[in-house]
């Protein structure tokens, strides 16, 4: 492998081999990320039976993981320890950090196991992300920093798909089959390890911290000017969309499973299975009744396949749509990005809305699913993560969009304690809530989106200075 890290190319709208090669290893961080959290997610019913988890510990564990807390202060850290000590001091370590924590859940017999592993694997991620995402805007010519950008959020929906169709193939096979799933990610991440290794440093990164001026690295300087409007804009509405793709990812095939993924026959069954199961609690569901166990494993086996199987088609499609679309289309100006993104703010503002009005059946679920998917592929994730890069100068990319990621995700954090108990209690408090969240993001996006597109990052830096 290339010792060197690519600079961008002269020609602004050619992506050569190399770069696409970089830009595939460090989306591999989206991917880690993204597949971490949908395979805790689609653990939680599981952890729940056989483990004798509450609603309550569900709640805690979404909070502290990658999803939200833990991913929150790795992101805080590891952005400002990239743009201190540079991208390639990140790259040494995290995802060997990450498949500790990951090996932990493989292995996790407890609630204790299961804390601490979704613990360190949410830090890991936190710390790799800010610092990736910049290496990667950082090394793409100006007119094709989307399509690289774009190529980041393909891995981010690739590792559900994959996390998701695994969860569908080994359902029969109960916690084995979980396991099974947690360590194709460690495998993954030692593999991405490896193959980072040839890795020097950014070009880009290099360069500022040459030139940049100690008192110009402050991370005070963020709060102030045209710095802090972008990181009041960027932190917006990355929070309030991710409020509802941190739901959808970490908690539909929980909350499918839980809520339509029973046969229709066995209503008062539904709503023991909805209850955290314990021996005490249910003696019906101890192994000293071998019949009741039976009847149980199988209906396991069938919510478990309904909630991952319905589950896996929001990130396929998101996947499709980024690649056709998003990463044709997104640097070619900027009344494009404007229209890309409202398009994509009123799909997925409609695809939460709609629980409002029709009842929670499969058909409304996979409506659910097409337009959020098709919304966020275009106004979502992949957005934010191409301003994050334009709209700060190099010496504090990474800890711009460390604090924005880690903002969203610490309020995440809070959300998901409560998001098992109120769909408990009607899932139309939750499908509100999004459809809120979402109008907010979209909105904002749209008129307080910046000129960017076709620039330099030296260009922008200029503008904004």
């Amino acid at each position: 492998m290339s010792q060197h890290t690519p600079s961008p190319s002269t020609d602004d709208h050619v992506v050569t081999k190399q770069q696409w090669k970089w830009s595939a290893l460090a989306g591999m961080a989206s991917y880690l990320d993204a597949g971490s959290i949908v395979a805790i997610g689609t653990g939680y019913t599981l952890f729940q039976t056989k483990m004798g988890i509450t609603n309550t510990m569900v709640g805690i564990l979404s909070a502290i993981g990658p999803n939200a807390l833990g991913c929150a202060i790795g992101a805080v850290f590891g952005g400002w320890l990239g743009d201190k000590l540079g991208r390639k001091f990140i790259y040494q370590y995290d995802l060997m950090l990450y498949a500790a924590g990951i090996l932990c859940l493989t292995l996790a017999v407890n609630w204790p196991m299961l804390l601490v592993g979704t613990f360190i694997v949410g830090v890991a991620v936190g710390i790799d992300v800010p610092t990736s995402l910049a290496l990667v805007g950082e090394l793409a010519p100006a007119k094709a920093r989307g399509k690289l950008l774009g190529l980041t959020q393909v891995a981010w929906s690739l590792g559900p798909v994959i996390v998701l169709l695994l969860g569908t193939a080994l359902s029969g096979l109960g916690l084995l089959g979980i396991r099974i799933i947690f360590f194709h990610l460690f495998l993954v991440a030692v593999i991405t390890w490896a193959l980072r290794r040839g890795l020097t440093e950014s070009v880009r990164w290099k360069e500022a911290a040459q030139k940049t001026p100690e008192s110009r690295r402050q991370i005070r300087s963020l709060f102030s000017g045209s710095h802090l409007k972008a990181l009041v804009w960027t932190t917006t509405i990355y929070l309030f969309w991710n409020l509802a793709a941190g739901t959808a990812g970490n908690f539909n095939p929980y909350i499918i499973s839980t809520l339509i993924g029973e046969e229709p026959t066995t209503t008062t069954e539904v709503v023991t299975d909805a209850t955290p199961a314990t021996p005490a609690a249910h003696p019906e569901a101890s192994p000293s009744s071998p019949t009741s166990t039976d009847e149980v494993s199988s209906k396991e086996a069938y919510k478990q396949a309904v909630g991952t199987g319905l589950s896996s088609l929001n990130f396929i499609i998101a996947m499709i749509v980024t690649i056709t679309v998003f990463m044709k289309y997104s640097d070619r100006s900027f009344r494009t990005r404007k229209t890309l993104w409202a398009i994509g703010a009123i799909m997925q503002t409609v695809g939460y809305g709609i629980f409002l009005v029709l009842p929670f059946n499969i058909p409304t679920v996979v409506a659910n699913i097409a337009l959020f998917a098709c919304g966020c592929a275009l106004a979502g994730e992949a957005f934010y993560k191409v301003f994050s890069q334009e709209l700060f100068p190099t010496i504090l990319r990474g800890t711009a969009q460390g604090f924005t990621f880690g903002v969203a995700r610490a309020i995440l954090a809070a959300w998901s304690i409560f998001v098992p108990m109120l769909t408990a209690l009607d899932i139309r408090w939750v499908a509100g809530l999004l459809t809120l969240f979402l109008a907010i993001s979209g909105i904002v996006g749209f008129f307080g989106m910046p000129d960017t597109s076709g620039k330099s990052l030296e260009q922008i830096e200029a503008e904004r200075a």
